[in-house]
C-alpha cells in the first residue's frame, strides 16, 4: 500500500485562525493539538494565485519537496510561523521505497532543515518528518515515533486526509474504533 503526503503542519488553532477565510483549505485534526492541511493545487492557487509547479529535477539537497516552494509560498509559510512554528512536509513511499522532506518555519523565517531522507533506513526518530515533528512540540508518547504519536498513518494521501477533516474526525476517532472493534472480538 502507498502513501503520499503534501502538507503543513502546526498548532490546530494557528493553523484555524490563518485559513479561516480561505475556501480550500480543509484541517485534518492530529494528536497533541496539531492540524495537518493538505496542500492541494486549488489550496496552493487560493495562496499564491498562481497555479502550483512542480519540480522536474531528482530530489536531492537542493530539490527536496516535489512541491517547488515559491517566493509566495513560503512568505505565506513565514508569515504563519510570526504565531508558532509551522512545518510543510512531503513523502511518498512503498514497500519501504520512497522519501520524505520537511522544513520548519518559526518567526517569520526558515528555521529548520529543508531535510530530505530518500533511503529511510537510519533510525525512524531522524526521518525529516519525525524531526520536523519534534521541532514543532510533537512530545513523544506509546507510538513508536512522533509520525504515528501525532497520527499521521491514519490516512493514506490527500484524499483522505480532505475526507477526515470534512467529516471532522479526530485521530483519536480511529483508535476508538480499533478499541471497540478489540472488545467485540475479545467477546466472541
Amino acid at each position: 500500500m502507498s502513501y503520499q503526503l503534501s502538507a503543513v503542519i502546526a498548532d490546530i488553532e494557528l493553523l484555524r485562525e490563518q485559513t479561516a477565510e480561505l475556501d480550500h483549505a480543509v484541517l485534518g485534526e492530529l494528536r497533541q493539538d496539531f492540524a495537518l492541511l493538505p496542500v492541494t493545487p486549488q489550496l496552493v492557487e487560493e495562496l499564491t494565485g498562481a497555479l502550483p509547479d512542480y519540480s522536474v529535477e531528482e530530489r536531492d539537497d537542493e530539490h527536496p519537496f516535489d512541491l517547488v516552494l515559491g517566493m509566495a509560498l513560503t512568505a505565506t509559510l513565514a508569515r504563519w510561523s510570526g504565531r508558532g512554528p509551522v512545518a510543510y512536509v512531503e513523502a511518498e513511499f512503498a514497500g519501504g521505497l520512497g522519501y520524505q522532506s520537511a522544513a520548519v518555519w518559526l518567526d517569520g523565517a526558515l528555521r529548520w532543515g529543508p531535510r530530505l531522507d530518500r533511503t529511510l533506513d537510519s533510525p525512524r526518530a531522524g526521518w525529516p518528518i519525525n524531526a520536523a515533528l519534534v521541532e514543532l512540540g510533537v512530545e513523544p508518547g506509546r507510538w513508536i515515533d512522533a509520525f504515528a504519536e501525532v497520527g499521521l498513518h491514519l490516512e493514506r494521501n490527500a484524499d483522505g486526509w480532505l475526507a477526515h477533516g470534512r467529516r471532522r474526525l479526530s485521530a483519536d476517532y480511529w483508535d476508538e474504533l480499533a478499541e471497540e472493534w478489540e472488545e467485540e472480538q475479545s467477546r466472541r
